[in-house]
């Protein structure tokens, strides 16, 4: 990363993608339906560069209809299509996108990811939720008003009992001590190959049981790099169950060449890196080791490991790549 988007990236770095949803379920559609945004940046989820921000010359709103239909307006001109959603799937038409992967969704923010065949890497579509006044979308006419409704407020015994039984609770929660956390270790290490333009050292995630996140990121031409940042522990611990759904305790220690072909490819140029995925969940800890990882500049992937170990890797990343805090130039 060049020094030149280390300023862009400090001005993006309050936009934190801790969507309070759990990241690993399907998506609660209510949070679409009827709902405006406004585009703010695109990132390039792998290396942490904003390529693209919204200004004046640029304004980019998105409102998705109750119908499964959609306007957008890009710099004055409106168009629109259909929408729907299955799972974190978005089937959103745009810029020779068909579908999205929906990487965070909450009130507040909305982000669209990508990956295009024809190009390295995975791209982010940033928006903030807007107001039906912040954005160009007009009402038809024969549409009711957007109508708010509020709770009768409580009468004064309703609210006296309410008080007490938060005293209640109060007391209770100072008598019983809050249960130890379950202890949670995660470090990510190597994969992918060594050589091209800006030879990378060293990529090490860890994750401590506290939500600390710290990714040290080393190549030739950069230098060191360290993100650190804090992960929800909620976050965390539904990252850790759906770890054990995808069965990471089962899977072998090792996966390593079965082949001639694959053999030879350890030692030819760029010389591939192992991956080291160590992740400890309670009592439970496994070690996973793959000597080739991924796939080289022919598109061959050497070694045979479980679809679920690549996603496992992906959602790391995922978590270490996102703007929270500044880079750190060492």
């Amino acid at each position: 990363m060049t020094r030149s988007i280390l300023p862009m990236l400090f001005c993006c770095a309050f936009l934190s993608l801790r969507a309070q949803e759990n990241p690993y379920a399907p998506v609660d559609e209510r949070l679409l339906v009827e709902s405006r945004w406004r585009y703010t940046y695109t990132l390039h989820l792998e290396s942490n560069t904003v390529i693209h921000q919204a200004d004046e010359g640029y304004r980019f709103f998105l409102y998705f209809r109750y119908d499964n239909s959609f306007r957008q307006y890009l710099n004055g001109a409106f168009s629109g299509g259909s929408w729907r959603l299955e799972g974190r799937t978005l089937h959103y038409p745009f810029r020779m996108v068909e579908r999205f992967e929906i990487a965070a969704l909450n009130r507040k923010m909305l982000v669209l990811e990508f990956h295009q065949p024809n190009s390295k890497g995975t791209f982010q579509y940033h928006f903030v939720r807007v107001s039906a006044a912040e954005a160009p979308f007009v009402k038809p006419r024969n549409e009711l008003p957007d109508v708010i409704v509020e709770a009768e407020r409580p009468g004064k015994e309703e609210r006296l009992a309410a008080r007490r039984e938060r005293r209640r609770q109060r007391r209770a929660a100072r008598r019983t001590p809050p249960p130890k956390p379950t202890y949670i270790n995660v470090e990510l290490t190597g994969g992918g190959f060594f050589g091209g333009i800006d030879p990378v050292f060293k990529d090490f995630i860890h994750i401590k049981s506290s939500g600390r996140l710290i990714k040290e990121f080393h190549s030739l031409y950069n230098g060191l790099l360290v993100t650190k940042k804090d992960i929800p522990r909620e976050e965390l611990e539904q990252f850790a169950e759906w770890v054990v759904q995808q069965k990471f305790f089962e899977f072998e220690r090792l996966y390593d060449c079965s082949d001639p072909a694959c053999q030879k490819r350890k030692f030819m140029k760029p010389k591939p890196i192992p991956l080291r995925l160590s992740i400890t969940y309670g009592n439970r800890k496994k070690v996973v080791t793959v000597s080739i990882w991924g796939k080289d500049d022919l598109g061959i992937q050497y070694v045979d490991y479980p679809p679920a170990l690549a996603n496992i890797v992906d959602a790391i990343q995922r978590m270490a790549n996102r703007i929270e805090e500044p880079l750190v130039r060492k």
